[in-house]
């Protein structure tokens, strides 16, 4: 601390960004500054005038690293992408922030697509979001799809094809792939898909009124009716949203609540003076803070990433430094962006109606953390319990091994710890010792290399040096038996085993004959019967990544010519045998090394 407030003096009187690390050299806050010498030297203040979380941050806090900036602005934008690049522990930061799914309209594509991703890229295309899970972005697209009919398939576009596809004949394509629409035509269904992700739902109505009166002039009944069917579905999501202003204005309000160390912010998404949609996002690292640096560090953080800023934006609070904010924003959206902190009226209202809204969602998620910890200390002290276990099951973990008929065999390892899957610690295995059908012998293998590396890793931290609690192994009678057995050759008499066995949901011990069978409502079978089936889901992806690849290898290997080097080639730039099959020789002629004959050649054999 002192060799660090003997630097203050030689700091600059500049803008910039400053980061504490702690004495791993790990990122523990990052912050901006008009003025570093000034903003800096206030963190070295009396310890009794300090917040207490800027106490907390300094009882850690080794090193001081800067970056001087041209302006506040540039400030800004350094530090909110810092933020996302460390998520340092005492900043205000959205949780799970890099994990945000979007909507994507492929417009770099000749037929675009609508789906979901993760990831922004600057390559033509449109970006609606980010959304608070995969789970509210799903349903967005599953609504989108029902309502406009794009193409979902991945093929690629000749017009040509033979047939169409079911969703052709459900009215949920128009075909692209035989020719059944023009470009034109079908960039306009793109068209209104983007115009509804925007809440321009009144011009699309209006379009599709015009086509189906042209549909009915016509005589084309059977098109209007469909074009009616897609109009009565859209005015029905429209009826849906709730007008909140008499004008026909796009903003975005944003309330929030605090409790403890996370607060919940709840979006209103308003546009054209309707509110067609709402995301609430959770922020960690609130505690001690006030609440207009947690309004200015969630904007940040948000528009950060988001896909499109409305010139309105209603604020709980307004932001601490709302007016490089402001800028900011500005500067991104390429327009005016206002940020307001209404006091009366309507839009007083709205932001009164987000922060009830934050405040609902964050007691429920509260009180539904509190029930799932109740549950699973219920769940594991039930497993002790009934299973006869010398102490609680705190880490418990499950083997199971997937393989058809004895090819491409792995077995997969995955932990629970209180209750809680541990991702971090789950490992995979390739059986390399076993040839042919033989489950057992897998299984010991998987074990024997599970416990060897634990004898041979044994240095502080490692998760291989640490034992389980509970050893489960999805099978019956017979698999135990191989748990017993590796367990006996190692010497370990300190782990529990058992065995789970699917068809009536038994469960095997070494000191009982006959199995356990746990009440249907019992916790302690719902959380077996959890970790059960995430060890199976864990083996089953890894063997179809396994045999994916197997299969990869013997389909390229077949073709005269197709060595190691090309095979590489081609897989980099098509990525799989099916995009491979898709493309034209042309196409397969342009990556490196492969001639037209090669080409041909390979056609014909994939």
């Amino acid at each position: 601390m002192h060799r660090l407030k003997g630097r203050l003096k030689t700091l600059p009187v500049l803008p910039g960004v400053y980061l504490f690390k702690d004495k791993s050299d790990k990122v523990v806050y990052v912050g901006k500054a008009l003025n570093l010498r000034s903003r800096v030297s206030s963190y070295f203040a009396a310890t009794e005038t300090l917040i207490p979380k800027v106490r907390r941050l300094m009882a850690v806090a080794a090193d001081l690293e800067i970056v001087v900036t041209d302006s506040e602005l540039e400030a800004v934008f350094l530090e909110c992408n810092l933020i996302k690049k460390f998520q340092p522990y005492y900043n205000v930061r959205l949780k799970d922030d890099k994990s945000y799914p979007y909507l994507k309209v492929s417009l770099n594509e000749d037929w675009p697509r609508v789906y979901v991703t993760r990831r922004l890229e600057r390559d033509g295309s449109m970006y609606f979001g980010p959304y608070a899970s995969g789970m509210s972005v799903r349903i967005t697209m599953n609504l989108v799809k029902k309502l406009f009919p794009y193409r979902t398939c991945r093929k690629k576009i000749t017009g040509t094809d033979s047939r169409p596809c079911l969703e052709y004949h459900i009215n949920r394509c128009v075909a692209p792939c035989i020719g059944a629409v023009s470009r034109q035509e079908y960039d306009e269904v793109i068209r209104q898909v983007i115009l509804f992700l925007e809440g321009r739902q009144d011009r699309i109505v209006a379009q599709l009124k015009r086509k189906m009166e042209q549909a009915s002039e016509s005589q084309d009944y059977e098109k209007a009716a469909v074009i009616r069917d897609q109009l009565q579905a859209i005015e029905k999501v429209v009826e849906r949203q709730k007008v909140v202003s008499v004008k026909a204005v796009d903003e975005d309000v944003i309330g929030y609540a605090r409790q403890d160390d996370e607060a919940c912010v709840q979006v209103f998404f308003v546009r054209r003076g309707k509110l067609i949609g709402n995301e609430h996002f959770i922020l960690g690292g609130t505690r001690d803070e006030d609440p207009a640096l947690i309004m200015s560090s969630f904007i940040k953080q948000f528009y950060g990433s988001a896909s499109s800023i409305p010139p309105h934006i209603l604020v709980a609070h307004q932001a601490d430094d709302s007016e490089a904010v402001a800028e900011w924003l500005t500067a991104k959206r390429g327009a005016k962006v206002n940020i307001l902190e209404p006091q009366r009226g309507a839009k007083k209202y709205l932001v009164d109606m987000a922060t009830q809204n934050a405040t609902q969602l964050l007691r429920q998620r509260k009180v539904r953390k509190l029930s799932e910890a109740g549950k699973t200390a219920e769940a594991l002290l039930e497993l002790q319990q009934k299973l006869s276990l010398p102490k609680l099951p705190n880490r418990i973990e499950c083997y199971d091994i997937s393989n058809i008929q004895g090819t491409s065999a792995v077995g997969s390892m995955v932990v629970f710890i209180d209750g809680k899957p541990k991702s971090s610690e789950y490992r995979r295995f390739s059986v390399k010792m076993v040839d042919g059908v033989d489950d057992y012998a897998m299984m010991r293998e998987v074990l024997l290399r599970r416990f060897v590396r634990a004898a041979s890793s044994p240095e502080e931290g490692s998760s291989w040096a640490v034992m389980p609690d509970l050893l489960l192994i999805d099978g019956g009678k017979g698999h135990l038996g191989v748990a017993i057995d590796v367990l006996k050759t190692r010497g370990i008499d300190t782990v529990a085993p058992a065995s789970i066995a699917k068809e009536n949901e038994e469960v095997f011990l070494p000191t009982q004959d006959d199995p356990v069978t746990l009440p249907a409502t019992s916790q302690a079978l719902y959380l077996l019967q959890r970790i059960r089936d995430e060890a199976h889901r864990f083996a089953v992806t890894y063997h179809r990544k396994v045999r994916a690849k197997s299969a990869v290898k013997s389909v390229l290997d077949e073709v005269q010519g197709i060595g190691p080097k090309k095979k590489k080639a081609l897989m980099r730039h098509f990525g799989s045998v099916a995009k491979m099959r898709d493309a034209s020789i042309e196409e397969l002629s342009k990556v490196d090394g492969v001639t037209v004959a090669l080409a041909q050649q390979l056609k014909e054999s994939i």
